[in-house]
């Protein structure tokens, strides 16, 4: 065993940027789909190695990046999927976005690499892994808030379980996303120094207790709330037919058959984003109105949803809004879209809603639109006028039917921004569109949803038009899902909230107080131990 890991250490020494780059692609093997977190865990022990034999602070920098290049390209990979569902840019072109988009997501990785040694180079290993864990937990937060911020996916995801089971993310609720993502570098950590130090029985011990953790499923499972009856309906609408009119109505048909018989009861109906192409806003430009499935007449196409979910009902459906002003020419136009969900009862009318706050870049708007469209560039949706954000997360009460609080895709993945504090929410509605994702865009886009309901406490409901759907309770155990290219619906009770997490009370501060200490014990137990030896 000491032989080869002799062997590996040279290999390390005498190539370390083609090592970086291995073990960032095999780490990002630990996330979903494969999910082979102790290849994961395998793969942060050597980084951390790696970084801790750095001779300069320019070496630790560059086989930072390098490390998160690699592991964010391949782990990100789903993004080059989203180039073939459109027509005005290359396919070719989104193997090019992604790494392109990691030159600048590395970044991150590097400079929690670059602080480790800064600080820490001269620091026994397991001590310089404290550091780098704290350092990494900021610069992980950072990537979720920076430049509107981009958090996918964050370390820590190697550390939740299977559907059955949180994993070691039933910590959550005490440590955050991102101080969980510290505390696999500190596993890994832990593990690779019981190794180097041959302390046999502690890293044989460590890996039973990690793997053991892993698989554990959820000891007090929150019950389902009795009074909140749920429908929540995959339709299967692919991105092919998405913008096609000559589809509409045969998708409304889908949709209507999977949500009937609705009629005798009370319950919330749950469709996904991009499922109802008619503008159901009144006060548009007639000409808004010709593609409609119902003759054109949001009153009339409102009424028939109504007659479709019962009397007794509630619905909550993606759609696209207008903001309707005026062109150079005095004409009313849609000047911009809003990417909502819409609330609306039994009797055909509006109750609520909520507009996406967190819009793709290049999805839903173009970044400096009059600067990168002249050089070919377009969102890769259908359409040219650009979506705007809405206020934040907010929470709809429906009456009878709960609390909402809604995420529309992929704003569920930002840690720490999926609820209205001073409103908490019964549970989170987290309707998407995945026929972009592809294979494995869609499971990590599950996994991230559960890691809000352990974090949060809350049940999530996933609703999307090709899969993957779930009902998540709050301990990230998944009650019910309906998997990719089906159409199908489930029904059942909304599983209890657990009452507000540490996390949820105090947010990113709790995040922050975690990195500090991870740091603070990597910087100063060192010296404590050599006092207490010399001492004793």
């Amino acid at each position: 065993m000491m032989e080869r890991l002799a062997a590996a250490a040279a290999l390390v020494q005498r190539r370390p940027a083609l090592a970086a780059i291995l073990l960032g692609l095999i780490g990002a093997c630990a996330y979903p789909p494969l999910h082979l977190w102790p290849l994961g865990l395998a793969a942060l022990a050597g980084f951390v190695w790696l970084i801790h034999a750095a001779p300069t602070w320019r070496s630790a920098l560059g086989l930072g990046w390098l490390f998160g290049w690699a592991h964010l390209t391949l782990a990100n990979n789903w993004i080059a999927t989203a180039f073939t569902h459109q027509a005005k840019m290359p396919e070719v072109l989104g193997w090019a976005a992604v790494p392109l988009l990691c030159i600048y997501l590395a970044w991150y990785p590097a400079l929690a690499a670059l602080a480790a040694h800064l600080l820490a180079r001269r620091r026994p290993l397991w001590a310089f892994g404290l550091v780098l864990a704290g350092a990494w937990t900021v610069t992980e937060w950072l990537r979720g808030w920076v430049f509107t911020g981009y958090p996918w996916p964050p370390v820590g995801l190697m550390l939740l379980g299977g559907w059955d089971a949180p994993g070691l993310a039933m910590l959550l609720p005490w440590l955050g996303t991102y101080a969980l993502s510290g505390l696999a570098l500190i596993l890994a950590t832990l593990l690779l120094w019981a190794l180097t130090q041959r302390r046999w029985v502690i890293g044989g011990a460590g890996a039973l207790v990690t793997a053991a953790a892993m698989h554990i499923s959820a000891l007090d499972v929150t019950p389902p709330v009795k009074g909140l009856r749920y429908t929540l309906v995959q339709p299967y609408i692919p991105q092919s037919e998405i913008n096609d009119g000559s589809k509409f109505e045969e998708q409304f048909a889908r949709l209507a058959r999977l949500t009937s018989p609705g009629q005798n009861q009370s319950r919330l109906v749950l469709w996904p984003e991009s499922a109802v192409p008619d503008y159901l806003e009144d006060g548009y430009p007639a000409r808004y109105y010709l593609q409609m499935t119902a003759g054109g007449d949001p009153a009339l196409a409102r009424k028939r949803i109504g007659t479709v979910i019962g009397p007794q009902s509630a619905l909550l459906t993606g759609v696209v809004n207008l903001n309707i002003g005026r062109r150079p020419d005095g004409i009313p136009a849609a000047l911009s879209a809003r990417n909502s969900v819409m609330a609306i009862n039994g009797a055909g009318a509006i109750v609520g809603g909520y507009d996406k706050a967190h819009l793709v870049p290049y999805g839903e708007y173009l970044p400096l639109r009059p600067l990168l469209e002249p050089l070919g560039l377009s969102r890769l949706v259908a359409g040219s006028i650009d979506y705007l954000p809405g206020p934040g997360p907010r929470t709809l009460d429906l009456g009878v039917h709960g609390k909402i609080g809604v995420q529309i895709c992929y704003e569920i993945v930002f840690s720490g921004e999926v609820t209205d504090p001073a409103n908490r929410p019964d549970f989170l509605f987290n309707p998407s569109n995945d026929g972009w994702f592809g294979a494995w865009g869609s499971p990590q886009f599950v996994g991230q949803a559960r890691m809000r309901a352990i974090e949060e406490g809350l049940p999530v409901l996933r609703s999307t038009t090709t899969g993957i759907s779930a009902v998540i309770d709050a301990d990230g155990v998944v009650r019910g899902h309906i998997g990719t290219g089906k159409a199908d619906k489930l029904d059942g009770f909304i599983p209890a909230a657990r009452a507000p997490t540490l996390f949820a009370q105090w947010g990113h501060g709790l995040t922050l107080v975690w990195a500090a200490l991870f740091v603070v014990a990597g910087l100063s137990l060192p010296r404590v131990l050599a006092l207490t030896n010399r001492h004793g």
